[in-house]
């Protein structure tokens, strides 16, 4: 359970070493695509993307997670609070002991982990978004912050070994990381309709569903049909949008970043084949990639970090 106290004795905090541990198996067990994608880095990246990772998934959790039901706006108020404890060096919770130790070697900006909070604010007292300009701002809040956060990590290759036809003119891959970000949460909101259903929660647009004629009551009936699968076939062709928007951002990245990056985004991506193969039903079918073909995408991602 997430701790929103004032800080504890320093001494009875973890070490450094056992905070980064509990911040990977937390990764491994709760995303496993991307954990796979992490594993493709230096360790002291990696480490910093656990980091990163496990203050994310906390964040989420007080709005999604088991005690969102006692989740507030005091609540949030108290996150935040204990978030600027942690960017001034004092960690309240074990979590936090290897999220200090990052920050003390990667030069991350407090504003993406603020606006993540924001996103959660939105979650507390929204579950409609009419436009699909509103989901994107939330997907900015709780995503498309991450690429910025993880974006710093990976550094930017000053020296610009990429292939000279797909040289870009500036070194700022800042809207690329937005863009992963934003296509990584538009999979997962794909992915998870039926779930979100049952919790009284529909991200898909409501103009997006009122143009393919496809009511809120079909979508908490389930109804899987012609209006559906071309309503999702547009969802997914708007995710693949931005994913390849990421894309061209890649390049720019240091040379240690860019596999993993490249793998991380062809393994989300997949996400969407698999509900295609589904014949979109994602009501009653989980999509998921297999681990055999996960493995069967990195040469191919290899490749692609090594000649774009």
């Amino acid at each position: 359970m997430l701790q929103l106290t004032d800080s504890p004795p320093a001494q009875s905090l973890s070490s450094i070493e056992d905070a980064y541990e509990l911040c990977r198996r937390v990764t491994a067990k709760y995303s496993k695509t991307f954990y796979m994608g992490t594993m493709l880095m230096a360790p002291a990246k990696r480490r910093a993307i656990w980091a990163i990772y496990v203050w994310c998934r906390r964040t989420d959790e007080l709005v999604d997670g088991p005690q969102a039901q006692f989740t507030s706006e005091k609540t949030l108020d108290r996150w935040e609070a204990q978030l600027e404890s942690i960017f001034a060096g004092c960690p309240v919770d074990d979590e936090d002991v290897a999220l200090v130790d990052t920050l003390e070697q990667f030069p991350l900006d407090i504003q993406p982990f603020r606006d993540m909070i924001a996103g959660q604010r939105m979650d507390l007292h929204q579950s409609r978004y009419q436009t699909f300009e509103e989901l994107e701002l939330y997907c900015y809040r709780v995503a498309g912050t991450v690429g910025l956060m993880s974006t710093t990590v990976m550094g930017v290759d000053t020296q610009l070994q990429t292939a000279p036809w797909h040289r870009p003119e500036t070194l700022d891959p800042t809207q690329q990381a937005i863009a992963l970000g934003i296509a990584n949460q538009l999979t997962n909101i794909l992915r998870d309709v039926g779930e979100d259903v049952r919790r009284g929660r529909i991200y898909l647009p409501l103009d997006d569903l009122a143009a393919f004629d496809y009511s809120e009551a079909d979508l908490m009936a389930g109804v899987v049909d012609d209006r559906w699968r071309a309503l999702m076939a547009f969802q997914i062709q708007r995710a693949r949008q931005f994913y390849a928007e990421a894309e061209t951002g890649i390049g720019l990245l240091s040379d240690d970043a860019r596999w993993p990056v490249w793998s991380a985004l062809a393994l989300y991506r997949k996400i969407l084949d698999v509900i295609e193969e589904n014949d979109y039903d994602v009501f009653t079918k989980r999509a998921y990639v297999p681990s055999v073909r996960k493995l069967l995408t990195l040469p191919g991602t290899l490749l692609k970090a090594r000649v774009l």
